[in-house]
């Protein structure tokens, strides 16, 4: 038996599984959390990794792996391969000013045309104009510029601070994919290639940058060492013993997080993936790249070679977690309250811009509740209403990948909130194209595992996925109705 690992970094845990390659079949897996925040010190992803993998039985049986891992975030690096400061992950905001900046200087349009998206405070390259702007010492120093998943797979291999890694810093052995190099704002998916005048422009200098490698390209292999957990990784995160990596394993490209999932789950036109995670996702798999300079749709490249047009929310599952909370009930609870309101939450609307939003672009934007009367203002009609708003902010999202050429012929609606029997319900009122829920998996780490097979025998795995859900389709054009009804004008 041939294993791949596959593992996915994620805002809030590292997961790692382990496949059959034959057969996709689940062999063994592993987890471990990550501190909550904005701002993360990488190091806490490398104790997480290593804490996961030992959580996981270890790799000395894995023949090839591969890391996919969240978008966007900012690991700046100085000559001598050490972290300068904090990753600014992708939902921190502080770099709207800087985003907004960038559109003046190169126009909406022209951002658009050299990198498939008009910038916003989640990509890389906002982040380091912000850094050039806000701490220019620290932009100064640094020597390359790195993804969460490209810093991962460097660390993987040997390399790191000479201090940590046995093959030291050396910086020209960073390796990413074209997925994640679309999400920083100065890749151009459409020719393949880095620019390094947007580059520049936001970080003050030019600076080393990982390559682009092919999806069926390997990265290099690891080499035989071991590492701990540092002492400040939380105890709930880390092991207390060296893990072992062992020499030789072939490391793949790796992948940003969403076209992982979306090679987990064997997307192929026609499918939308509607993703329900600390974050909100819609995107599609597509032969041609697109363009939007309204700056809605990411023109983001996916990892099978195609592309991946995507809208993205910074508010999705937790808008479910913080009206439980205020009710004083589970997400089952919720879910059963919400189906004993009738669609259109009797004219309630919630607009769960809880966290600022990205799309659309508000990032100081709060949470309103519209339509408050003593008939519609029940614990039934907010539990309906959260649900609703959630699930209506993604529907723009889906009526927005239709606008740059997307045909959608059926909706994959994954993350644990699908789960929930009333998200499902309610997800077939308000899409008006059929929804399916595929069983729970790690569908981000068995992407990472599907091409780690793919990078080890050349051939792209084909692995079943099974369904857990196929509501029936009852399409109420009320609930976006009323919600449209609310929206709040685009600054």
């Amino acid at each position: 038996m041939t294993l791949v690992a596959g593992i996915d970094s994620s805002t809030q845990s590292c997961k790692v599984v382990i496949r059959d390659l034959a057969t996709g079949a689940l062999v063994r897996q592993g987890r471990a959390s990550h501190p909550a925040g904005t701002e993360v010190d990488p190091e806490a992803w490398w104790d997480a990794l290593l804490t996961a993998i030992a959580d996981a039985g270890g790799l000395d049986d894995v023949a090839s792996l591969a890391v996919a891992g969240q978008q966007h975030g900012m690991v700046v690096l100085d000559e001598h391969g050490a972290v300068i400061r904090p990753a600014l992950l992708w939902n921190d905001t502080r770099s709207a000013p800087a985003a907004r900046a960038l559109i003046e200087e190169f126009g909406a349009e022209g951002m658009a045309e050299r990198t498939g998206s008009v910038p916003v405070a989640s990509f890389t390259a906002t982040k380091l104009r912000w850094l050039r702007d806000a701490e220019p010492e620290a932009a100064a120093r640094v020597a390359a510029v790195a993804l969460p998943h490209d810093w991962l797979t460097w660390r993987l291999r040997g390399f790191g601070p000479a201090s940590a890694a046995p093959l030291g810093p050396v910086l020209d052995e960073l390796a990413t994919d074209r997925s994640d190099a679309s999400g920083t704002s100065y890749w151009n998916p459409r020719l393949g290639e880095y620019d390094r005048e947007l580059l520049a422009a936001c970080l003050g200098h030019d600076a080393v940058l990982p390559r682009v490698l092919g999806p069926a390209e390997a990265a290099g292999r690891t080499v035989a060492f071991s590492a701990t957990p540092s002492a400040a990784a939380p105890a709930a995160t880390s092991v207390d013993t060296a893990v072992s990596i062992p020499e030789g394993i072939l490391v793949a490209a790796g992948a940003g997080d969403n076209a992982g999932a979306a090679l987990g789950l064997g997307a192929t036109e026609g499918d939308v993936v509607v993703s329900i995670g600390t974050s909100g996702t819609v995107f599609a798999v597509t032969g041609e790249p697109s363009a939007d300079a309204s700056g809605t749709v990411a023109g983001f490249a996916d990892a099978s070679g195609a592309f991946l047009p995507l809208v993205a929310t910074l508010n999705a599952a937790r808008i479910l977690d913080s009206t439980a909370a205020l009710l004083g009930v589970d997400h089952a609870t919720l879910g059963e309250l919400a189906l004993a309101a009738p669609a259109g939450a009797g004219g309630l609307v919630l607009q769960p811009y809880f966290e600022g939003e990205r799309t659309p672009n508000l990032p100081d934007a709060t949470a309103t509740l519209f339509g408050m009367t003593l008939a519609s203002t029940t614990r039934e009609g907010l539990a309906r209403a959260a649900i609703e708003g959630l699930l209506c902010g993604l529907a723009d999202g889906l009526d927005a990948v239709r606008r740059v050429g997307v045909v959608p012929e059926r909706l994959l609606l994954i993350g644990g909130a699908a789960l929930n029997p009333a998200v499902q319900t309610i997800a077939a009122q308000v899409f008006d194209v059929p929804v399916t829920v595929p069983t729970p998996g790690e569908y981000v780490a068995d992407g990472a595992a599907t091409q780690a097979g793919w990078a080890l025998s050349g051939e792209r795995p084909a692995w079943p996925i099974s369904v857990v859900a196929e509501p029936t389709p009852d399409h109420r054009p009320v609930i976006r109705e009323q919600y449209a009804a609310r929206a709040v004008p685009q600054l």
